[in-house]
């Protein structure tokens, strides 16, 4: 209640998971570069340029022969290489 005494409705925030991010959102807040994911996999093959051979050594982490096939960065943390809407769970896919 307000000092008034009127009744005082707050609209509760509806936050959303994004499918391709895995981040909670605010549809109200969602841009076209709110989302930053990679369009493609985490994968373990040859890199496209076929110069490189993945020869681990005992110090390199398990993960150091994989990359990102769309963008080819080599850890499986790097930030999105695309932006664009946030996309839930509920949304059409």
């Amino acid at each position: 209640m307000s000092e008034a005494g009127e009744v005082v409705v707050v609209a509760a925030a509806v936050e959303k998971l994004c499918r391709r991010c895995k981040q909670r959102f605010d549809p109200s807040k969602n841009t076209p570069s709110s989302c930053s994911f990679h369009p493609s996999f985490f994968v373990c093959r040859r890199h496209d340029d076929q110069k490189r051979y993945y020869e681990l050594g005992p110090d390199d982490p398990p993960y150091a022969a994989k990359f990102y096939d769309c963008c080819g960065a080599e850890d499986p943390d790097a930030p999105g290489c695309s932006t664009d809407f946030h996309a839930s769970y509920d949304d059409d896919a």
